[in-house]
């Protein structure tokens, strides 16, 4: 841990060094203009919003120059129906192109220049300025938070040379926290070229399906079969009213399963109380049959009960290895086909029995073995770099708590 001098810290209060600004109030418009906007789904938890997903702001008016971001600038939720959004920042750490914030958020002008900009942001960052500000939270159902309550919260404030020293070591994580995202990032895309491979007609997974003499797996005379997807699946339609007298302890919703990845985030306990009967086991895969579009797939870790907006997959193991089926699942040409087969304007869903017809071939069980070995290792890297990732997030976070407490 490097030496610091605290006593040599202020403390003072955000008012005392930041001017505040709530964000502009417009109504919806077509007025062409090249004005971007900063909304609610930009508070992602990261230092700084993706720029480049940014959408344009759509108004019956633009906003005056007050209301454009600078750089250095920092952004605050203000208002969410989810409480523990609030608060949340953004930092604008470069010179934007014209963008303003919506009414949502509080815009934060830093006032002394001997604060350096990403100090203050990874103080605001740290969990100690968090729990500051879950405290003054106001509101019951939608979580509220004013500028005079901001004004009011205290920052640690360390001579420059120490925020120089902070702010270094800090930059020096991100960037493995980078590194390990753009590895991780590679990864994902390299896996879902090969589901779309594997799912394509003929199915494509590199020398594994080629068509040279040199492709071990051509020693057999059937390279893959032609198949529909109730060939070679069974959708389960188990349900189990009474699952805590069955030894069933958890349940799961749409909210648990995240895209492009397989594993459940999360889970509801039963005991808590549950609508859902729908019964999987483990091993099954979990597909999101309201708007497939957002690929929500996942493989079950445990036997459980789950929404009945998620249909549940087993594979027939003498057609199909279970492994490779969540493979197909997320493919493009799996979503796609039940994005186009999905009925209703606000919350389209698809059927199994729309899904049972669509087409796919099926490798042999022997080129199965070897394309399921090339996954299962690819999957192992995946597993090893957002452990990594993970672990560097919370030894910044640590380390925050531990340097700005």
């Amino acid at each position: 841990m490097m030496n610091l001098r605290k006593d040599k810290w202020k403390i003072k209060r955000l008012d005392e060094i930041s001017s505040f600004k709530n964000g502009f109030n417009f109504n919806k418009g077509d007025l062409e203009n090249g004005v971007k906007v900063i909304n609610v789904f930009d508070f992602q938890d990261y230092f700084s919003p993706n720029y480049d997903s940014l959408q344009n702001l759509v108004a019956d008016r633009l906003p005056s120059e007050d209301y454009l971001l600078k750089k250095n600038d920092v952004l605050f939720v203000r208002s969410n129906g989810n409480k523990d959004l609030v608060g949340r920042t953004l930092f604008i750490d470069q010179e934007p192109f014209p963008m303003t914030f919506s009414a949502f958020s509080i815009r934060a002008r830093l006032l002394e220049k001997n604060i350096l900009p990403r100090y203050f942001v990874y103080f605001l960052k740290s969990d100690i300025f968090k729990a500051r500000l879950r405290s003054i939270v106001q509101g019951t159902y939608i979580g509220n938070i004013s500028q005079s309550l901001l004004a009011n919260v205290a920052i640690s404030i360390p001579p420059l040379d120490e925020q120089e020293r902070i702010v270094e070591l800090f930059q020096s994580v991100e960037q493995a926290i980078l590194h390990a995202e753009g590895e991780e990032g590679n990864l994902k895309s390299l896996q879902k070229a090969l589901s779309n491979g594997l799912a394509s007609n003929p199915p494509v997974f590199g020398d594994l399906l080629g068509r040279g003499q040199t492709s071990e797996v051509l020693e057999t005379s059937e390279v893959y079969r032609r198949r529909v997807f109730s060939d070679v699946v069974e959708c389960i339609e188990d349900h189990n009213r009474t699952p805590l007298e069955s030894g069933l302890t958890r349940f799961v919703g749409l909210e648990n399963i995240e895209a492009e990845n397989f594993n459940l985030q999360g889970f509801g306990n039963i005991e808590d109380g549950t609508t859902f009967t729908k019964q999987f086991a483990k091993g099954d895969v979990l597909f999101g049959k309201r708007r497939a579009y957002l690929k929500k797939v996942a493989v079950a870790e445990y036997d459980g009960i789950c929404s009945s907006d998620i249909l549940v997959f087993r594979a027939i193991q003498k057609e199909i290895l279970p492994e490779l089926l969540p493979y197909y699942v997320s493919s493009d040409a799996f979503i796609n086909y039940a994005v186009s087969t999905s009925a209703g304007s606000l919350s389209p869903r698809t059927k199994w029995r729309d899904l049972a017809g669509f087409q796919l071939s099926i490798p042999n069980m022997q080129a199965q073995e070897k394309i399921a070995d090339v996954l299962r290792q690819l999957s192992q890297s995946l597993r090893l770099i957002s452990q990594q990732k993970e672990t560097l997030k919370k030894l910044k976070q640590k380390l925050l708590n531990e340097i700005l407490s």
